[in-house]
Protein backbone atom coordinates (compact mmCIF):
# COMPACT_ATOMS: atom_id res chain seq x y z
CA UNK A 1 0.00 0.00 0.00
CA UNK A 2 0.92 3.97 -1.00
CA UNK A 3 2.08 6.05 1.97
CA UNK A 4 -0.71 8.14 2.89
CA UNK A 5 -0.63 11.34 5.45
CA UNK A 6 -2.47 10.80 8.50
CA UNK A 7 -4.85 13.64 6.97
CA UNK A 8 -5.33 11.55 3.57
CA UNK A 9 -6.28 8.28 5.84
CA UNK A 10 -8.96 10.63 7.71
CA UNK A 11 -10.17 11.85 4.69
CA UNK A 12 -10.85 8.19 3.25
CA UNK A 13 -12.03 7.09 6.22
CA UNK A 14 -14.87 9.58 6.25
CA UNK A 15 -15.48 9.21 2.79
CA UNK A 16 -15.91 5.96 3.64
CA UNK A 17 -18.46 6.60 6.40
CA UNK A 18 -20.48 8.56 3.95
CA UNK A 19 -20.10 6.02 1.07
CA UNK A 20 -21.09 3.25 3.69
CA UNK A 21 -24.62 5.41 5.22
CA UNK A 22 -25.89 5.70 1.79
CA UNK A 23 -25.34 1.71 1.07
CA UNK A 24 -26.76 1.58 4.79
CA UNK A 25 -29.69 3.85 3.73
CA UNK A 26 -30.56 1.34 0.54
CA UNK A 27 -30.54 -1.59 2.95
CA UNK A 28 -33.29 0.35 5.47
CA UNK A 29 -35.04 0.64 1.95
CA UNK A 30 -35.63 -2.64 1.64
CA UNK A 31 -36.68 -2.77 5.15
CA UNK A 32 -37.08 -6.52 6.71
CA UNK A 33 -37.89 -7.93 3.44
CA UNK A 34 -34.92 -9.91 2.68
CA UNK A 35 -35.21 -11.53 6.06
CA UNK A 36 -39.37 -12.01 6.27
CA UNK A 37 -38.84 -13.54 2.39
CA UNK A 38 -36.02 -15.95 3.78
CA UNK A 39 -38.31 -16.74 7.22
CA UNK A 40 -41.19 -17.69 4.46
CA UNK A 41 -38.96 -19.95 2.19
CA UNK A 42 -38.15 -21.76 5.39
CA UNK A 43 -41.60 -22.01 6.36
CA UNK A 44 -42.44 -22.91 2.97
CA UNK A 45 -40.26 -26.14 3.19
CA UNK A 46 -41.65 -26.83 6.66
CA UNK A 47 -45.31 -26.81 5.52
CA UNK A 48 -44.79 -28.43 2.32
CA UNK A 49 -42.78 -31.38 4.42
CA UNK A 50 -46.44 -31.59 6.86
CA UNK A 51 -48.34 -32.08 3.94
CA UNK A 52 -46.41 -34.60 2.40
CA UNK A 53 -46.24 -36.27 5.81
CA UNK A 54 -50.04 -36.02 6.20
CA UNK A 55 -51.15 -36.98 3.03
CA UNK A 56 -48.86 -40.45 3.38
CA UNK A 57 -50.90 -40.80 6.38
CA UNK A 58 -54.02 -40.32 4.93
CA UNK A 59 -53.17 -42.88 2.07
CA UNK A 60 -52.38 -45.30 5.36
CA UNK A 61 -55.58 -45.03 7.07
CA UNK A 62 -57.27 -45.54 3.61
CA UNK A 63 -55.27 -48.68 3.26
CA UNK A 64 -56.09 -50.41 6.63
CA UNK A 65 -59.83 -48.84 6.54
CA UNK A 66 -59.26 -51.34 2.79
CA UNK A 67 -57.94 -54.28 4.81
CA UNK A 68 -60.99 -54.20 7.25
CA UNK A 69 -63.13 -54.07 4.43
CA UNK A 70 -61.70 -57.28 2.78
CA UNK A 71 -61.66 -58.78 6.14
CA UNK A 72 -65.36 -58.01 6.56
CA UNK A 73 -65.83 -59.70 2.79
CA UNK A 74 -63.75 -62.59 3.69
CA UNK A 75 -65.91 -63.27 7.11
CA UNK A 76 -69.51 -62.83 4.93
CA UNK A 77 -68.36 -64.69 2.41
CA UNK A 78 -67.23 -67.38 5.02
CA UNK A 79 -70.08 -67.41 7.17
CA UNK A 80 -72.45 -68.11 3.62
CA UNK A 81 -70.65 -71.06 3.21
CA UNK A 82 -70.52 -72.43 6.63
CA UNK A 83 -74.30 -72.08 6.82
CA UNK A 84 -74.89 -73.89 3.71
CA UNK A 85 -72.52 -76.45 5.42
CA UNK A 86 -74.54 -76.51 8.35
CA UNK A 87 -77.85 -77.23 6.34
CA UNK A 88 -75.78 -80.60 5.35
CA UNK A 89 -74.59 -81.64 8.83
CA UNK A 90 -74.23 -85.30 9.90
CA UNK A 91 -73.87 -84.93 13.71
CA UNK A 92 -73.71 -82.81 16.94
CA UNK A 93 -69.92 -82.47 16.36
CA UNK A 94 -69.96 -81.07 13.27
CA UNK A 95 -73.06 -79.04 14.17
CA UNK A 96 -70.64 -76.87 17.06
CA UNK A 97 -68.00 -76.54 14.57
CA UNK A 98 -69.55 -75.10 12.36
CA UNK A 99 -71.54 -72.94 15.04
CA UNK A 100 -68.15 -71.86 16.64
CA UNK A 101 -67.12 -70.76 13.16
CA UNK A 102 -70.16 -68.96 12.44
CA UNK A 103 -69.80 -67.05 15.54
CA UNK A 104 -65.93 -66.28 15.11
CA UNK A 105 -66.51 -64.66 11.74
CA UNK A 106 -69.36 -62.63 12.74
CA UNK A 107 -67.26 -61.15 16.21
CA UNK A 108 -64.59 -60.52 12.81
CA UNK A 109 -66.87 -58.77 11.08
CA UNK A 110 -67.52 -56.92 14.18
CA UNK A 111 -64.09 -55.89 15.17
CA UNK A 112 -63.41 -54.83 11.71
CA UNK A 113 -66.37 -52.53 11.29
CA UNK A 114 -65.45 -51.24 15.10
CA UNK A 115 -61.64 -50.61 13.71
CA UNK A 116 -63.53 -49.11 10.12
CA UNK A 117 -65.03 -46.55 12.46
CA UNK A 118 -61.81 -46.37 14.49
CA UNK A 119 -59.98 -45.22 11.73
CA UNK A 120 -62.32 -43.21 10.07
CA UNK A 121 -62.85 -40.68 12.61
CA UNK A 122 -58.34 -40.38 12.60
CA UNK A 123 -58.78 -40.18 9.04
CA UNK A 124 -61.33 -37.41 9.46
CA UNK A 125 -59.01 -35.64 11.80
CA UNK A 126 -55.99 -36.11 9.11
CA UNK A 127 -58.16 -34.69 6.88
CA UNK A 128 -59.32 -31.36 8.45
CA UNK A 129 -55.52 -31.09 9.25
CA UNK A 130 -54.28 -31.11 5.77
CA UNK A 131 -57.00 -28.79 4.83
CA UNK A 132 -55.49 -26.37 7.73
CA UNK A 133 -52.02 -26.94 6.55
CA UNK A 134 -52.75 -26.64 2.68
CA UNK A 135 -54.62 -23.84 3.02
CA UNK A 136 -51.89 -21.87 4.83
CA UNK A 137 -49.30 -23.51 2.60
CA UNK A 138 -51.16 -21.58 -0.22
CA UNK A 139 -51.46 -18.31 2.08
CA UNK A 140 -47.75 -18.07 2.41
CA UNK A 141 -47.19 -19.30 -0.88
CA UNK A 142 -49.11 -16.01 -2.14
CA UNK A 143 -47.57 -13.91 0.40
CA UNK A 144 -43.88 -15.02 -0.22
CA UNK A 145 -44.78 -14.20 -4.31
CA UNK A 146 -46.03 -10.53 -2.93
CA UNK A 147 -43.17 -10.37 -0.64
CA UNK A 148 -40.69 -11.63 -3.80
CA UNK A 149 -41.91 -8.70 -5.94
CA UNK A 150 -41.54 -5.84 -3.60
CA UNK A 151 -37.94 -6.83 -2.97
CA UNK A 152 -37.59 -7.21 -6.53
CA UNK A 153 -38.90 -4.10 -7.51
CA UNK A 154 -36.95 -2.41 -4.74
CA UNK A 155 -33.69 -4.16 -5.98
CA UNK A 156 -34.02 -2.96 -9.38
CA UNK A 157 -34.98 0.37 -8.14
CA UNK A 158 -31.40 0.39 -5.79
CA UNK A 159 -29.28 -2.04 -7.92
CA UNK A 160 -27.03 0.01 -10.06
CA UNK A 161 -27.00 2.89 -6.85
CA UNK A 162 -25.37 0.38 -4.58
CA UNK A 163 -23.31 -1.66 -6.96
CA UNK A 164 -21.59 2.04 -8.11
CA UNK A 165 -21.50 3.00 -4.10
CA UNK A 166 -19.73 -0.57 -3.54
CA UNK A 167 -17.41 0.08 -5.94
CA UNK A 168 -16.37 3.67 -4.72
CA UNK A 169 -16.44 2.13 -0.79
CA UNK A 170 -13.37 -0.52 -2.36
CA UNK A 171 -11.58 2.29 -3.87
CA UNK A 172 -11.84 4.27 -0.18
CA UNK A 173 -10.82 1.58 1.72
CA UNK A 174 -7.74 0.61 -0.68
CA UNK A 175 -6.19 3.97 1.11
CA UNK A 176 -6.64 2.97 4.67
CA UNK A 177 -4.11 0.64 6.22
CA UNK A 178 -6.04 -2.85 7.12
CA UNK A 179 -5.42 -2.46 11.34
CA UNK A 180 -7.53 1.22 11.08
CA UNK A 181 -10.06 -0.60 8.55
CA UNK A 182 -10.42 -3.69 10.86
CA UNK A 183 -11.26 -0.67 13.60
CA UNK A 184 -13.38 1.24 11.62
CA UNK A 185 -15.38 -1.99 10.83
CA UNK A 186 -15.48 -2.89 14.38
CA UNK A 187 -16.85 0.43 15.62
CA UNK A 188 -19.29 0.15 12.75
CA UNK A 189 -20.74 -3.05 14.33
CA UNK A 190 -21.16 -1.36 17.84
CA UNK A 191 -23.86 1.14 16.35
CA UNK A 192 -27.34 0.30 15.09
CA UNK A 193 -26.84 3.39 12.62
CA UNK A 194 -23.52 2.12 11.30
CA UNK A 195 -21.28 5.35 12.39
CA UNK A 196 -17.93 5.28 12.99
CA UNK A 197 -16.92 8.20 12.04
CA UNK A 198 -18.63 11.35 12.85
CA UNK A 199 -17.64 15.22 12.69
CA UNK A 200 -17.95 17.76 15.71
CA UNK A 201 -20.76 19.49 15.89
CA UNK A 202 -21.78 22.00 18.05
CA UNK A 203 -18.85 21.18 20.13
CA UNK A 204 -20.15 17.61 20.48
CA UNK A 205 -19.16 14.02 19.43
CA UNK A 206 -21.72 13.32 16.32
CA UNK A 207 -22.75 10.16 17.59
CA UNK A 208 -23.16 10.04 21.45
CA UNK A 209 -23.51 13.67 21.66
CA UNK A 210 -21.02 14.69 24.45
CA UNK A 211 -19.30 17.50 24.81
CA UNK A 212 -15.98 17.66 22.91
CA UNK A 213 -12.89 19.55 24.80
CA UNK A 214 -11.78 22.73 22.97
CA UNK A 215 -7.94 21.84 22.68
CA UNK A 216 -9.22 18.41 21.23
CA UNK A 217 -11.05 20.31 19.24
CA UNK A 218 -8.30 21.70 17.95
CA UNK A 219 -6.01 18.84 17.76
CA UNK A 220 -9.24 17.12 15.58
CA UNK A 221 -8.81 19.86 13.16
CA UNK A 222 -4.93 19.31 12.42
CA UNK A 223 -5.60 16.42 11.15
CA UNK A 224 -2.52 15.10 12.57
CA UNK A 225 -3.52 11.95 14.45
CA UNK A 226 -6.90 9.60 14.48
CA UNK A 227 -8.62 10.74 17.45
CA UNK A 228 -12.02 9.03 19.12
CA UNK A 229 -14.28 10.13 21.12
CA UNK A 230 -13.41 9.09 25.06
CA UNK A 231 -17.26 8.33 25.50
CA UNK A 232 -18.32 6.48 22.76
CA UNK A 233 -14.89 5.35 20.72
CA UNK A 234 -16.15 7.15 17.67
CA UNK A 235 -13.67 8.67 15.32
CA UNK A 236 -13.59 12.31 15.51
CA UNK A 237 -13.21 14.74 12.55
CA UNK A 238 -14.06 18.17 11.45
CA UNK A 239 -16.65 19.44 9.21
CA UNK A 240 -14.04 21.21 6.69
CA UNK A 241 -11.79 17.28 6.47
CA UNK A 242 -13.04 17.48 3.05
CA UNK A 243 -13.13 20.67 2.12
CA UNK A 244 -10.10 21.34 -0.28
CA UNK A 245 -7.51 23.91 0.65
CA UNK A 246 -7.87 26.95 -0.79
CA UNK A 247 -5.35 27.73 -3.91
CA UNK A 248 -2.43 29.88 -2.69
CA UNK A 249 -2.36 32.87 -4.38
CA UNK A 250 0.48 33.91 -7.44
CA UNK A 251 2.98 36.10 -6.60
CA UNK A 252 3.89 39.61 -8.55
CA UNK A 253 2.23 42.18 -9.03
CA UNK A 254 -0.98 42.60 -10.96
Amino acid sequence: MAEFTVEERLKSLYELQLIDSQIDELQILKGELPIEVSDLEDELVGLETRTHRLRENLEDLEGEISRYESNIIESKGLIERYTKQSENVKNNREFEALTKELEMQHLEIQLAEKKIKEVAVGKTAKAETLKTTEDRLNLRKAELERKKLELQAIQEKTEKSEEKLRKKSEKAKKKIEERLLKGYNKIRANYRNGLAVVTVQRDSCGGCFNKVPPQLQLEISMHKKVIVCEHCGRILVDDQILVEPAPAPESGVA
